[in-house]
């Protein structure tokens, strides 16, 4: 079972590579400040198709220590390599969500 989590994770991080070269080519132009960025909301479709919530239910499992999020530290609405051009909440989860190295 070990083998299938670790090929799952694999699979998501190269997943979010390829959003995040695909669409990323924009943010190399202009870079992207959480404070300028549109927060995501639940209803978005988007969101509402990886189960994006803004309070994760697992104090352990959140977006503030997903390998996906990008910004600074600190910050409660950070952007993210899943949803491109939209600021997550750090508090918030999604099934995409992949524990930092």
């Amino acid at each position: 079972m070990k083998n299938t989590t670790n090929r799952r994770n694999f699979l998501k991080l190269g997943l979010a590579s390829v959003i995040g070269i695909t669409v990323g080519k924009e943010l190399l132009v202009k870079p992207a400040h959480a404070s300028d960025l549109p927060h995501l909301t639940e209803d978005d479709p988007q969101a509402k198709a990886l189960q994006y919530v803004h309070q994760a239910a697992d104090s352990d499992k959140h977006c503030g220590n997903c390998a996906l999020i990008q910004g600074n530290d600190g910050d409660e609405w950070r952007p993210c390599a899943i949803f491109p051009g939209k600021a997550v909440n750090t508090n918030g989860w999604c099934s995409a969500w992949v524990k930092k190295p």
